[in-house]
């Protein structure tokens, strides 16, 4: 039985994944300073973060 990933897991998930096999976004420190696609993938899992913590820790 698999866990269920939160949005904040999946998206996270996603950038690692591109990060890992992209030979641009695997030589930088930092994920802004990624290829187009990591950038874009990190801003969705920022967002994601946010919208976690916008509960008020509900």
């Amino acid at each position: 039985m698999s866990i269920p990933q939160t949005p904040t897991t999946r998206t996270y998930r996603e950038w690692f994944e591109h990060a890992r096999k992209c030979e641009e976004c695997k030589c930088v420190t930092k994920a802004n300073d990624g290829c187009e696609k990591g950038r874009e993938l990190w801003g969705i899992y920022r967002l994601a973060c946010v919208g976690t913590n916008a509960g008020g820790g509900k």
